[in-house]
């Protein structure tokens, strides 16, 4: 693989194989880009991401902008090519300047929501994954995230189910969305999380935003409150292992939620940090 410069390190360049909208005109773009490398030296695995790299100039004299993005499949059985295939999941973001009021995207999320199939893109990584499967088919999973932040999980469920035939302990599932990120989880004819909704150890909770100002985050705080005593029961299950995925207001919603459990913030901050220390606390948060 090529060397783009020092920061961003090796580089390869990927094809825009598919690009297709999954949530509907009236809510925010979210689509799902199928990427293909034609690099047999490319490997990856689930959880994983790796780096968009946007050409420039950009504001401030960057010459390249850098975004990451988990990878939204599972690694392929076998390669009988030198290609290899994956997902990705992007939602197309815009931001207001905290001074002037204006408005500006975000640069990488419009650059591959503009992208159209045949394009190419340079990428970056993959890089290291918090998130491991645990070798222990009796371990319970509890994952916990927002919007796209989701992806790595998809990666995970479909491992389990399809590669591994089934799994002994409980998986878990909450997530929280401001707009129709469900329709990617809940539709059989696209091979997603529906799919597996008739295995006897796997749920997923959806909190989907009920009011026009309420936040992804607030859906998924609600979310996690309702179902509350199965999650807090899961959490006390020394075979279970929590991965949290998704914008920072995931884990601070997560902290909260889990302080009222505890009994206190004091409580919950020791027990949080005993599950580091017995690598059962996987985070993976975006700015």
């Amino acid at each position: 693989m090529p060397e783009l410069d020092q920061e961003i390190g090796p580089v390869c360049e990927a094809v825009i194989e598919a690009s297709d909208r999954i949530t509907p005109q009236s809510t925010d773009e979210v689509r799902r880009l199928r990427l293909r490398i034609d690099d047999p030296a490319f490997r990856f695995s689930e959880g994983q991401s790796i780096g968009v790299v946007v050409p420039g100039p950009h504001p401030f004299g960057s010459k390249v902008h850098l975004r990451r993005y988990s990878i939204a499949s599972m690694r392929p059985a076998a390669r009988d090519s030198d290609s290899i295939s994956f997902d990705l999941l992007v939602r197309r973001c815009f931001y207001i300047d905290d001074v002037s009021g204006e408005r500006y995207p975000g640069i990488a999320s419009n650059y591959l929501c503009d992208a159209a199939p045949g394009d190419r893109i340079t990428i970056s990584g993959p890089y290291r994954s918090p998130f491991t499967i645990p070798a222990d088919r009796t371990a319970n999973l509890l994952m916990i995230g927002t919007g796209t932040g989701i992806a790595p999980f998809r990666g995970f469920i479909q491992r389990i189910y399809d590669r591994e035939s089934g799994w002994d302990g409980q998986i878990r599932l909450f997530y929280g969305a401001r707009t129709g990120m469900d329709l990617l989880y809940t539709n059989e004819q696209e091979d997603d999380l529906a799919n597996y909704y008739d295995e006897k150890t796997f749920r997923a909770y959806k909190a989907l935003v009920s009011k026009p100002l309420m936040t992804s985050s607030r859906a998924l705080e609600l979310g996690l409150k309702d179902n509350s005593g199965e999650i807090w029961d899961l959490i006390n299950d020394p075979k279970t292992h929590i991965f949290i995925a998704g914008l920072g207001k995931v884990a601070a919603v997560l902290d909260r939620t889990l302080s009222e459990l505890a009994g206190s913030e004091t409580a919950w901050k020791e027990m949080k940090q005993q599950l580091i220390d017995q690598n059962r606390w996987s985070e993976l948060i975006y700015n």
